[in-house]
C-alpha cells in the first residue's frame, strides 16, 4: 500500500480535513463512504507509525538502562 510511505503529519492533516468536512456537512452522502474508508486507512497508517515509534523508543530506553 502506498500509504505506508505517507508521513504521520500528512496523514493527520488529511484526517482533520475529512473530519472537518463531515462535521460541517460539506460532503455528499455519495462521497461519505469513500471518505470514511480513506479515514480508516489513514488511521491504520498512523497507528502503525505510532507503534513502530514506540517500539524504537522503548528499545533506546532499554539500552540506556543497561
Amino acid at each position: 500500500m502506498a500509504d505506508k510511505k505517507i508521513k504521520y503529519e500528512d496523514a493527520i492533516l488529511e484526517l482533520e480535513e475529512i473530519v472537518d468536512k463531515i462535521e460541517n456537512a460539506d460532503i455528499s452522502v455519495d462521497e461519505l463512504s469513500v471518505k470514511v474508508k480513506r479515514a480508516s486507512e489513514l488511521i491504520k497508517v498512523c497507528k502503525g507509525i505510532l507503534y513502530k515509534t514506540d517500539a524504537e523508543v522503548q528499545k533506546i530506553l532499554e539500552g540506556i538502562e543497561k
